[in-house]
């Protein structure tokens, strides 16, 4: 999970946050303003993943972990995420990062990068909300479209 770099707290305008599996596969993907604290969206992203179909039985919902940077620290949301059953694997503030944790966010930002190619969501064009959602929406979907048909030849 992490959010759009490209933005200044200062200054107005829409950033990203996005929670995707261990191979960059987008899952779901939240438009906010850009001076919106990135750990008022931690408990959203998760809630709003779709179930997962797989094996026999019910869908998985929600995932075994949940890799985080500092700017996702926060007692409450641990608290919550424990309670969702998934372990928190999140840098505390103040302490050294947790080793290995760089390589794994690589994956976040490389689907950041998939996302921002399509033009009109690397930079906002769209006044209302839910038509900028529906764009983002779209480019997540090519990218899952994309990696099924490069998985399939």
């Amino acid at each position: 999970m992490s959010t759009s770099p490209e933005v200044d707290r200062r200054k107005t305008g829409s950033k990203h946050h996005l929670i995707c599996d261990g191979n960059g596969t987008p899952f779901q993907v939240v438009t906010t303003a850009a001076n919106v604290d990135d750990v008022t969206q931690t408990l959203t992203l998760v809630d709003a993943v779709p179930p997962v179909a797989g094996r026999v039985g019910h869908p998985r919902k929600r995932p075994d972990a949940l890799l985080g940077d500092k700017g996702y620290d926060s007692e409450p949301n641990r608290r919550e995420l424990c309670k969702r059953g998934i372990v928190p694997v999140i840098s505390r503030r103040g302490h050294p990062g947790i080793h290995g944790l760089a390589k794994l966010r690589y994956v976040v930002e490389q689907t950041f990068a998939l996302l921002h190619q399509f033009k009109r969501l690397a930079v906002r064009w769209e006044r209302r909300l839910d038509l900028h959602d529906a764009f983002v929406s779209l480019g997540g979907r090519l990218i899952c479209w994309r990696r099924l048909k490069k998985a399939t030849t």
